[in-house]
């Protein structure tokens, strides 16, 4: 039996550090205010002079990945990019790396699936693996927040908790017994869809339409998000998707070594640890200093758990997400 694993991984994020303190010389926020609501106290934001984007972020944290793996990228023969902050509206980030990287003509898949964008991503590259189409998968999650966030007083709500970012991951089949990913989830409710959303640009609501009409009060280029509604629906939905990885696969609680969220907000994360009944050996959380950085959060917050070993080898690894969609997931693997 063909089970897919983790092979290599490695992570990237900007020079640029914006404290909280930062924030509150452009908007009336404060220290105190963000982190008692988020658990954040810096964040990684692209300096525009660098010309960072979300491809070429993906593509650096791609390279270490390749590199832990053992392999060349001309090794790789499929590519998976999980992105809400394309570079462009069209083409995908998928084919700029594939040309970053310098390889030829394999197969490019973008995910748009916001935060739980990087395990539907991955769950992705665990069916090809285990079907024998792949045998290397690279999987990349890259975020450009900072490009499209509203910096003033009247977005502080959603501006202070997003980061810049990415992290990559790739996937090889293995034989071993019991080893790799034992089981992925993805469940999405497109009924709560505009309640965490960016609804503007779209097909149906063009840039040039803005500028046409000159609308300042227009605010749907910039991300909207109802906090409480969404914190409501997260704390519920990541126990739920946690608890059916178990259940399928005969686990309980106490048997995960080390759950890794999705990095939307702290308060969520302890919520969640302290409902499942995980010690804080068993919970591995960065937002602290990256801020949310959507579907790049899991693959960062996973390449520094493995920098640090918090992940060990034979470990029981648990991620979990929920976001915009309303979409969540999770999956658990025999490290």
């Amino acid at each position: 039996m063909i089970n897919s694993k983790i092979a290599g991984y490695g992570h990237y994020v900007p020079d640029n550090v914006v404290t909280n303190d930062h924030l509150a010389g452009m908007m009336e926020t404060n220290d105190a205010w963000i982190q008692e609501r988020t658990g954040i106290q810096e964040r990684r934001w692209i300096d525009p002079k660098t010309g960072e984007t979300t491809s070429t972020m993906g593509t650096k944290a791609a390279r270490k990945a390749i590199a832990k793996a053992g392999i060349t990228p001309a090794d790789v023969d499929f590519i998976i990019f999980a992105t809400l902050s394309p570079d462009y509206y069209f083409p995908g980030p998928g084919v700029q790396v594939q040309e970053q990287l310098g390889i030829a003509e394999v197969g490019a898949l973008d995910v748009r699936n916001q935060c739980s964008g990087f395990i539907y991503a991955l769950s992705i590259a665990d069916k090809f693996i285990k079907t024998g189409t792949y045998k290397n998968v690279l999987v990349i999650g890259s975020e450009n927040h900072s490009g499209g966030l509203d910096k003033t007083t009247r977005g502080r709500g959603v501006s202070v908790i997003f980061g810049d970012g990415a992290g990559a991951v790739v996937m090889q089949p293995t034989t071993q017994e019991g080893k790799g990913v034992l089981t992925t989830h993805l469940h999405s409710e497109g009924v709560h869809a505009k309640e965490l959303a960016l609804i503007g640009p779209s097909t149906s609501h063009w840039v040039d339409k803005m500028i046409a009409e000159n609308d300042e009060s227009d605010t749907s280029y910039y991300p909207y998000m109802n906090g409480n509604f969404v914190f409501k629906h997260a704390v519920t939905r990541f126990k739920e998707v946690i608890e059916e990885a178990l259940a399928a696969t005969g686990y309980k609680p106490t048997d995960i070594d080390m759950l890794i969220p999705h990095q939307a907000n702290l308060r969520i994360s302890q919520f969640i640890q302290k409902s499942m009944g995980l010690g804080h050996d068993k919970v591995f959380n960065n937002i602290q200093k990256y801020g949310n950085t959507t579907a790049a959060s899991i693959p960062i917050a996973f390449s520094e758990a493995m920098e640090q070993g918090k992940v060990k080898e034979g470990d029981l690894l648990c991620m979990a997400a929920f976001g915009s969609g309303f979409t969540w997931a999770s999956t658990l693997i025999r490290m």
